[in-house]
């Protein structure tokens, strides 16, 4: 029988939820359970779905809280921690670089997500584009979502078209996940000094490829658009990009002349698809949308960015680990419990 790693998620808000599922997909890992600081409104579901999973806290001062909910706990974070080989942290930006101390002095390796500054971790990581540099790294840092798919996209080419050198980028950015109210009713567009962070946070993961990019927030919450503008060591035709984008399991090649026209066409279709939550794993890339421009190759793709790191976080656990030795292993076991690429 397969030994399975034990694995714990800290924080369970939209990414932490989404961990969690993807963990129990996984044949190979075992959920231990999920930490978070108070009973919120993911912890409170958790309950009325029957506890499918052990629930711990993070914070002891909110026992009460939970009491007072009927919402039963297992222990604190240290007691998850102490059953876990590893530790995904999930929890708003800034936690985990405090969560880190725990998992240090009890020498647990842990995944952080795009939130935290890079120096929380030892490796940047990647699952496609670096995935060898995690190989039995205690600290690994996600890329944000839309760093996630961008890189997906340009690795992609990057690979299988001769190589990348530059590429621009403009994101139309969701102003914040559906339920969140922190950043007010909104009927503007927002414009980021250039360049953005995504941009700077691929030159990090791929520093042979030289990077720029505009940023633009937009009051909607179902997903970003990213267009690219990629330039290769040697011409890419449309049909050398869309054969490379099309063998990729993590990217699915969509037709605006199937109804797919923009951000909520993917996720209505996604919800159609009967996916848990409405979520995608994998980004949307437009047939339509990949034009040569003399040299260069332009191309838009669809970030839903609730569910897009999930994979990748998964990837970041068999490198920490060490449960496969390259690139290529290890994505296709993720890619293979989570199902992706059924829509080939």
């Amino acid at each position: 029988m397969m030994n399975k790693v034990k694995v714990g998620v800290v924080g369970y808000g939209t990414i932490g939820q989404r961990l969690a599922d993807g963990v129990v997909r996984m044949g190979d890992m075992e959920l231990v359970g999920v930490a978070n600081r108070t009973p919120n409104l993911g912890v409170r579901a958790l309950k009325e779905k029957g506890m499918p999973y052990d629930l711990y806290m993070s914070d002891p001062k909110y026992a009460d809280a939970y009491a007072e909910a009927g919402i039963p706990v297992c222990g604190t974070m240290e007691d998850l921690s102490e059953k876990c080989d590893i530790l995904l942290d999930a929890t708003p930006a800034g936690v985990g670089a405090e969560n880190k101390k725990l998992f240090e002095r009890m020498g647990k390796p842990c995944i952080f997500q795009g939130g935290e500054k890079n120096d929380v971790a030892d490796v940047f990581f990647h699952g496609y584009a670096n995935y060898e540099k995690g190989l039995d790294k205690q600290f690994l840092k996600l890329t944000s979502c839309n760093t996630t798919g961008l890189i997906r996209a340009v690795d992609c080419l990057d690979r299988n078209c001769g190589g990348i050198e530059r590429v621009a980028i403009t994101i139309i950015r969701r102003v914040a996940d559906p339920g969140d109210y922190h950043r007010g009713l909104t009927n503007a567009l927002k414009i980021d000094k250039a360049p953005s962070h995504q941009a700077v946070d691929l030159m990090t993961i791929m520093p042979h490829v030289e990077a720029t990019g505009i940023l633009v927030h937009t009051p909607v919450t179902h997903g970003h658009i990213i267009t690219i503008t990629a330039q290769g060591k040697q011409k890419i035709t449309k049909e050398q990009a869309l054969k490379a984008f099309e063998t990729h399991d993590r990217i699915r090649v969509v037709r605006i002349a199937d109804g797919f026209l923009g951000n909520a066409s993917m996720f209505k279709y996604a919800r159609d698809l009967g996916n848990p939550r409405g979520d995608m794993y994998e980004i949307g890339l437009w047939e339509e949308s990949i034009v040569e421009y003399g040299d260069q190759i332009m191309f838009a793709i669809y970030i839903p960015q609730e569910a897009v790191t999930i994979p990748e976080t998964l990837d970041g656990v068999r490198a920490a680990l060490h449960m496969q030795d390259t690139m290529e292993e290890a994505t296709a076991k993720t890619n293979e419990y989570l199902g992706m690429a059924k829509w080939k």
